[in-house]
């Protein structure tokens, strides 16, 4: 990978781009704004990740819309929100995203947590309705992809037992010591692309020494270290900021590569940042 306009493939045959801008905020529906999704896009970013719950489809869709570039020419992926779930529910709200983007179509729509407080009794069955409804709107067009976000294997055995379409992404945690083998030898194993999000744990990774260490011996910031690791494993990173400055130097990261042992010394720097979040003891 030599830019930000290399792409993994899907197993739909979809290309999609390596690194995408992540836009959400600190505060649930607090997403990054308009500014700085026009910057990601004149920087050269081509794929946009946001959410329902971010608060900012709006602005995405119209960064889109008046970017200068062509509709196909930027990835657009979007999550359905936890209390959204069902079959009918998740059409409604689909068609709500459609609406505030502004957009004839989305290049990727994921569910994006897998076990809702509202349905925390029957997630499977909630889960199976709205995988349905994912896989008409595939069928039709309206979505060229469709996956998951933060699902763990149990999740994903569930899901798959009444699938005619199998996810093509999976989003979750991925960072220097919050690594989950699991879920990533699962993924790898069944074709789906592993996208990282919070790449540099939400900040916590700055204070590592090791990782100070390796921004000397690479002449890079600790960003940089952390999205090239991400890139170097076989992940997609959603980097997010709101300062153009930060936004630009994020892709940057295509003029050196770690050393294997490097990559190893930073998969095992174990709870460096935390771990993620048990998606079945998530109170939303």
């Amino acid at each position: 990978m030599k830019s930000l306009s290399d792409t993994y493939t899907l197993s739909n045959d979809l290309p999609i781009p390596c690194i995408g801008f992540g836009t959400a905020g600190g505060e649930p529906g607090s997403g990054v704004p308009e500014s700085a999704i026009l910057a990601a896009i004149e920087l050269g970013y081509r794929h946009i990740d946001t959410a329902q719950s971010y608060g900012n489809e709006d602005s995405v869709g119209r960064a889109v819309r008046h970017c200068g570039l062509a509709r196909e020419d930027i990835f657009v992926t979007s999550k359905l929100v936890g209390h959204e779930h069902g079959y009918e529910k998740t059409h409604a709200a689909f068609a709500g995203t459609m609406e505030r983007m502004g957009l004839d179509y989305l290049d990727l729509f994921l569910i994006h947590w897998p076990n809702p407080i509202a349905y925390r009794d029957r997630w499977q069955a909630v889960n199976a309705e709205t995988w349905k409804a994912f896989e008409e709107l595939y069928a039709a067009g309206r979505i060229r992809a469709i996956g998951v976000s933060n699902f763990r294997p149990h999740h994903l055995d569930a899901l798959l037992k009444s699938a005619n379409v199998a996810p093509m992404v999976n989003q979750i945690r991925l960072c220097p010591g919050d690594t989950q083998d699991d879920v990533v030898d699962y993924c790898r194993a069944r074709g789906i692309l592993l996208s990282a999000y919070s790449p540099l744990g939400a900040g916590g990774i700055f204070a590592v020494p090791e990782m100070q260490a390796l921004a000397q011996k690479y002449e890079k910031s600790i960003a940089q270290i952390c999205i090239r690791w991400s890139l170097q494993q076989g992940f997609l990173p959603l980097p997010k900021s709101a300062t153009p400055e930060r936004i630009k130097a994020n892709a940057d990261v295509f003029d050196f590569a770690l050393e294997a042992s490097d990559v190893e010394l930073i998969a095992g720097l174990k709870g460096c940042v935390g771990y993620s979040m048990d998606p079945d003891e998530a109170t939303w």
